[in-house]
């Protein structure tokens, strides 16, 4: 096909291969779900929603927009709102009951109030009549619910993509295998540290070099080395009593462990003022061995280090401790669309918006988000995969719909052509879905978190900090976990439990 297919063909294109859709992904063999959407003799179906811009905001009718509407029988209304205004005009628009069919909204206090008043429709009821929104992993829709139930699709991301990148050559060189045990992490980030593991007679290398955003939120590194140790996932639930993971044996261990690398000068000194950007440079730069990333971090890490030292070699691994893989788990989402009632009306009405959710992820449309156009975006290659053609093009024509709708890399989308280590890195994130260790707290509400959750991480993330430093010792950690329950993390743990009893009640 000419790189200047006409819309026309794009639409019969889909059409046929909807025709023929089965072949790849989950939900071949099941039946679509015709009698939830509109046929396709009968009038288009508008759909109106509010999405975040990715970039230029695409031309009314695109290509892109053309080729969906053809599939799913929509017309489309597409409002595209800039990320930093995002949050405030979303509010504004549930106040004034001025709201699209699909909304896409953050799992946040002031949209788990509007569901919780009943403003959207609750579809957990439905998922079943939809091959490929049933089809995915049902982890997906528990970090979203809200009193334990299902009011929206959330855009899939993964949820188990934690992974230890890690210079082989390095490993090579000293006689090592990459760390699972703590004594092992130390060993390894030791002697990549002292032990000259680049051979060019320097003391010029680390074992890993941290940020002062380290222990930062869902990419913090000590939690997510502590879970492949055996802590919880941010907590713990033991007979309904919630337990924060930095009280835990194992999380205190990792605390331990940095504390000892950042004494004997094995980990970069001024990691408390470092910024990420800087510590990609020195690990581009072929100075650092080993980072917590995630999985496909490992293939952009070895492209930019071969330009600095062409025989370095990068590896990944998911997390691996004393229990095997353990990863913590993430949300899984980049938002989630809920289904106002005032704008659908109709259980017919939702239904209809539902089925234009689930053609999405019918295989014309994922390999449309996914890769673009053929012969104009993405080519085929060998062995029943893609590459990408105008990689700029894609970026600018087609990543907005992607970025927003539903598509989950490896479902019912031809993979791309890729390096062993690209390839590898997407697996990793892939199975690690499998071994997540969930946070159970992540769906639970807590009024105090919502007013002061931030300022209470902050506190304990300032107090690892100097625990590692050496500003505080043992009988200071404690007070400072003290002060902190004082603060409100008492009442963050009493909330937690209060609403965890009331979702598990009998």
């Amino acid at each position: 096909m000419t790189a200047n297919k006409s819309v026309a063909l794009l639409g019969a294109a889909v059409i046929a291969a909807g025709a023929m859709t089965g072949c790849a992904g989950g939900g071949q063999g099941k039946p679509a779900a015709g009698s939830n959407g509109a046929s396709q003799d009968s009038a288009p179906f508008p759909i109106t929603m509010a999405v975040t811009q990715v970039g230029d905001i695409p031309a009314k009718g695109s290509e892109i927009e053309q080729a969906i509407e053809k599939y799913t029988n929509t017309k489309l209304d597409i409002q595209w709102i800039p990320s930093a205004a995002y949050d405030e005009k979303i509010n504004v628009m549930i106040a004034s009951s001025e709201l699209p069919k699909l909304l896409k909204v953050k799992y946040v206090p002031t949209i788990i109030s509007s569901i919780e008043s009943g403003l959207f429709w609750e579809i957990g009821p439905y998922l079943k009549d939809y091959k490929n929104l049933s089809a995915q992993d049902p982890q997906y829709y528990d970090n979203i619910k809200v009193g334990g139930k299902l009011y929206g699709i959330p855009t899939y991301r993964d949820i188990g993509r934690g992974a230890i990148v890690y210079r082989q050559d390095w490993l090579d060189n000293l006689g090592l295998k990459p760390p699972t045990t703590l004594d092992e992490w130390y060993n390894v980030l030791k002697a990549m540290t002292l032990n000259d593991p680049d051979r060019n007679g320097k003391n010029d290398t680390y074992g890993m070099v941290l940020s002062k955003k380290y222990n930062d939120g869902v990419a913090s590194l000590t939690t997510r080395i502590a879970v492949s140790q055996g802590a919880p996932n941010k907590w713990a639930v033991e007979n309904g009593k919630f337990i924060p993971e930095f009280v835990t044996k194992e999380y205190t261990d990792v605390l331990k462990l940095f504390k000892r690398l950042y004494d004997e000068k094995l980990i970069n000194q001024d990691f408390a003022v470092f910024d990420d950007s800087e510590v990609e440079k020195v690990y581009d730069a072929g100075r650092a061995g080993v980072r917590v990333a995630v999985a496909q971090n490992a293939k952009s890490m070895q492209d930019r280090l071969v330009k600095n030292v062409p025989s370095g070699v990068f590896d990944v691994m998911s997390p691996t401790g004393p229990k095997g893989v353990r990863v913590s788990g993430e949300s899984g989402n980049n938002g989630f669309f809920v289904i106002p009632k005032s704008t659908v009306k109709t259980e017919a009405e939702l239904k209809k918006v539902l089925a234009f959710l689930d053609k999405m992820m019918d295989e014309p449309m994922s390999t449309l988000q996914m890769r673009g156009v053929e012969g104009k975006h993405y080519v085929k290659a060998d062995g029943n995969k893609t590459e990408y053609k105008d990689f700029s093009a894609f970026q600018r024509e087609v990543k907005p719909y992607r970025d927003n709708l539903l598509n989950i890399e490896g479902y019912n989308v031809a993979p791309l052509k890729d390096t062993p280590l690209g390839d590898k890195g997407n697996l990793l994130a892939k199975e690690g879905t499998k071994h997540a260790v969930p946070n159970p707290a992540l769906t639970l509400p807590s009024g105090t978190y919502s007013e002061r959750g931030k300022e209470l991480e902050q506190m304990i993330n300032d107090a690892q900090t100097k625990y590692i430093m050496g500003k505080i010792d043992d009988a200071g950690w404690q007070a400072e976990i003290e002060k902190w329950r004082k603060a409100g993390g008492d009442k963050v743990i009493k909330e937690y439990e209060e609403a965890y009893a009331k979702v598990n009640k009998k």
